[in-house]
This record gives C-alpha cells, structure tokens and sequence, in this order.
C-alpha cells in the first residue's frame, strides 16, 4: 500500500469520535515503552508493517486514530527536521494539501523532540493532525492523532493525557 493509500485510508477512519476516555495501561515488553490508551479503542492494521501500536475509536469510519511508531536507529543519528520532510513530502504526493498550524520542542516520557500541529485537507474534507518526532536512545520515535476539526480539540485533550503516561524503557 501505497504513503498515499495509507494516508486517505487513515483520513477516512479519523472521521469518528474521541469522546472523553478513561485510559489503560499497555505494558508489551516487545514495546519499547509503556503507555496508556483509551480504554474501548481497537488496534489497526493499515499494512504497512510499521512498529509500535495504532488505535482508533470505532470500528467503521468516523473513527479518531492515534499512532505510536518506532523505527530503530540502528546507531545512525536522527535529524527531526528531515523527518518532517519527509512525513510532509510524503502526505503531498497523494494530492493531499497539509498546512502547518505550529511547531515546538516537546519531551515526552524523558525523550526530547519536535512537535507540529497540521490540518490536512483531502477529496473528502478536512483532518486536524499532531505529530510528534522524537529522538530516543535506541529508537526514533513518531507519535500521531489525527481527527475532525469538530471534535479535534477533545481528542487531542486525550492525546496529551496518553502522551503524558509514557514511560520509554
């Protein structure tokens, strides 16, 4: 599957709703932190064999949807910036128009990174998207909520919440 065909199969399934979320700890050891998710949400299989989790909040679109990826290093140095890049460039080949909302430096669970805000706009509306890059140790580190602009402000309040649970081992 294409950047493309994974980016609109995402848009289409961040058309759900968030709602206010009680969280649950996910602690996998094949996992290289531990956080805690809304409780009720299903993990996701968008084919691209990407590590880490990804949740949405419903079964059939409209549904919220959080990503917490990881790549390892492999002891080669991380430039955030580069991965934005490529994250934007990457979202632009499919005919999808992302504009940059904000940016800042932002740490989560100890590790240091680089936060935007996006709205993205496709055939089918648009999304609202914060994404963050962060550098660890071992790992690089991309976490995401994507979401309606209706309801984006209480999915992302649920967001931090689980941005704010990490622990990286």
């Amino acid at each position: 599957m294409s950047a493309c065909s994974r980016l609109l199969t995402i848009a289409v399934l961040a058309l759900g709703s968030a709602g206010a979320q009680s969280l649950v700890a996910v602690d996998d050891p094949k996992l290289p932190f531990r956080v805690s998710l809304p409780g009720g949400w299903l993990g996701a299989d968008f084919g691209d064999k990407a590590a880490g989790l990804t949740v949405v909040s419903a079964k059939a679109p409209p549904a919220t949807l959080i990503r917490l990826l990881y790549t390892a290093k492999n002891g080669a140095a991380a430039d955030l910036n580069s991965e934005f890049r490529k994250f934007e460039s990457g979202v632009a080949t499919g005919g999808v128009t992302l504009k940059q909302q904000s940016s800042k430096a932002a740490s989560y669970g100890g590790v240091r990174g680089q936060e935007r805000q996006y709205v993205l706009t496709h055939p089918g509306g648009q999304l609202r998207m914060r994404v963050w890059y962060g550098n660890g140790a071992k790992n690089l580190y991309s976490f995401q909520l994507t979401d309606v602009p209706a309801r984006y402000a209480q999915a992302d309040a649920t967001f931090t919440k689980v941005l704010a649970s990490l622990r990286f081992r």
